[in-house]
């Protein structure tokens, strides 16, 4: 691997093991700080790299670099002499001896930490996972736009304001005490969820994008996993679900960025082994006595990895949807249920329940219609159809429904 494609490698790797930690070391008011070093520290490797050559442990390189950077910011920056260096040099006389941390046990705490101070819900959940995708993630301001098909000056608004709410607040990068972590844990689990949604559900035609976030959500997710502090039942459901959802990730869409239906993904393309580790996650999520969303849509999702189309299948789904609905309604998953119904009970009831929901700003909404419809009302089906197809915001979604459309 050459200079030009192992940069943008590391810095989604390592950008964020920089920033967690020395945003730990100094706290939100530096955020700036960190942010400039990792980023100085990169250009750095791209200036020196392309000279000298990659040297034989690349990390550990960007690690030295960056913690000479940090000294050196520090030692010459006068407002940290007149605001934070006295209080710090007094509870540490050595601040300028001390090392700055950057071993992997490390790393990973303070990303952890990281993570509970970034996902707060005194900042909006579109800054929450904004920030994670650049902080914890090392996402680009351009990439979080593209996610969130908006423009760069949006998104650099957006996190400009969280951080200075966080800030403000004087929010503290720290795991909070055994007896907070269930209440803090929550809107972290939001912001994952939400984040690997954004990932899934995209709109995007860029795969890699799309992909990429699903991955960051697993790998934070993972990171709860590993700490016994963190290691709860609603945070398996959740890594089960993830990993059943993306084990059919390169079957949901053709070469032409267009949404193969359910029925039709080849399961040659299905993951194994994500299934595997789905099903791993789900058995340890099964301890204690508390049943999440999660919980529900993992047992859901595990069932979509079942090839069979039995009726036993689709009754059992139908049962976790009504009961999903009953913990935490939504539109969208009372949309779901309707096809499960449509399969466990026949689309006459469906079609009943679906026209209730009245999900008209949605073409998902109008799809699903279409596709209960057709065989027995050809003329509403079609009708749907054309509705879904002026609701549809990507050009893959409208090729499919095109298609359908095509077919009839």
């Amino acid at each position: 691997m050459n200079t030009a494609e192992l940069i943008p490698h590391l810095f989604r790797t390592e950008y964020r093991k920089i920033v967690a930690v020395l945003c730990r070391r100094f706290g939100f008011d530096q955020i700036e700080m960190a942010e400039d070093i990792a980023s100085e520290t990169f250009l750095t490797a791209t200036q020196t790299w392309g000279i000298t050559g990659i040297p034989p442990n690349p990390p550990a390189w960007l690690y030295n670099v960056a913690k000479n950077k940090a000294k050196n910011y520090l030692q010459r920056s006068s407002t940290f002499k007149s605001k934070v260096s006295p209080e710090i040099i007094n509870s540490t006389p050595d601040f300028y001896e001390t090392e700055i941390d950057l071993s992997p046990e490390n790393i990973n705490d303070s990303q952890l930490q990281m993570m509970f101070a970034i996902c707060n819900p005194i900042i909006s959940t579109e800054a929450q996972v904004g920030l994670s995708l650049r902080i914890l993630c090392g996402f680009g301001v351009q990439e979080i736009a593209d996610a969130f098909l908006t423009n760069k000056e949006t998104i650099n608004k957006r996190l400009f304001r969280a951080k200075e709410k966080l800030r403000a607040l004087k929010i503290k990068i720290q795991l909070p005490g055994s007896s907070e972590i269930d209440e803090r844990l929550a809107p972290v689990l939001t912001t994952i969820y939400l984040l690997f949604n954004e990932g899934y559900y995209s709109v995007s035609q860029d795969k890699t994008l799309r992909k990429d976030l699903c991955l960051e959500a697993m790998r934070l997710c993972t990171m709860l996993i590993e700490n016994q502090n963190t290691n709860k039942p609603d945070v398996n459901a959740l890594l089960s679900l993830m990993c059943f959802h993306a084990s059919r990730f390169e079957a949901r869409f053709n070469k032409n960025g267009e949404h193969i239906l359910y029925e039709k993904q080849d399961t040659s393309l299905w993951n194994t082994d994500l299934i595997s580790k789905g099903g791993y996650f789900l058995s340890c999520a099964a301890s204690g006595n508390k049943l999440s969303k999660y919980h529900i849509e993992a047992e859901i999702a595990y069932w979509s990895t079942r090839q069979a189309d039995t009726k036993e299948k689709w009754e059992s789904v139908l049962q976790l949807y009504n009961l999903l609905l009953q913990i935490e309604y939504s539109p969208i998953a009372a949309l779901n249920r309707t096809y499960a119904l449509s399969k466990a009970n026949g689309k006459e009831e469906a079609i009943i329940e679906a026209e209730k929901l009245e999900l008209t700003d949605n073409h998902f909404y109008f799809a699903l219609l279409g596709e209960l419809y057709t065989d027995l009302n050809n003329l509403k089906a079609k009708g749907n159809f054309e509705k879904a197809l002026l609701l549809a915001k990507s050009e893959g979604d409208k090729q499919s429904i095109k298609k359908k459309m095509d077919e009839m």
